[in-house]
């Protein structure tokens, strides 16, 4: 099993106790979005030994929110109202998943963003979210 990580990608800037134990995370930051990856282990995938679901739609609402976060103004961050995960393939340990954050469109109170998650280049999920706008 392959460890490379790809050119850009540097150890997360953010953790959470939910995101704990999947670490090593990574993300690549553009002047627009917040690009999350991960190279797949066994200890995140369901029991057929694929990408497990829940992990994917979390680490795309962590992408998706974190890059609506960089758009909003200082002070304003962005709480998920609803997420939608369309699951187009599948992914197995050894392969790098990646969270590409692909459309951004903040507003005064909602913000919303489209995500797409590839396994070594392959498309594997679409996400979309909506999120509310708070000030800290």
């Amino acid at each position: 099993m392959s460890d490379d990580i790809p050119a850009g990608f540097a150890p997360h800037f953010r953790r959470s106790p939910l995101t704990e134990p999947w670490e090593p995370l990574y993300s690549r930051q553009t002047d627009t979005a917040v690009v999350l990856g991960l190279r797949l282990r066994e200890a995140h995938t369901n029991s057929r030994g694929l990408a497990h679901g829940g992990l994917i739609s979390a680490l795309a609402d962590n992408a998706m929110g974190l890059s609506c976060a960089r758009q909003l103004p200082e002070g304003a961050a962005p709480l998920t109202v609803s997420l939608s995960v369309d699951y187009l393939g599948s992914a197995r340990p050894g392969q790098w998943l990646e969270f590409d954050t692909t459309f951004v469109r903040p507003g005064g109170t909602l913000c919303f963003a489209q995500a797409f998650v590839s396994a070594d280049g392959v498309p594997c999920a679409r996400a979309s979210a909506t999120f509310r706008v708070v000030t800290r």
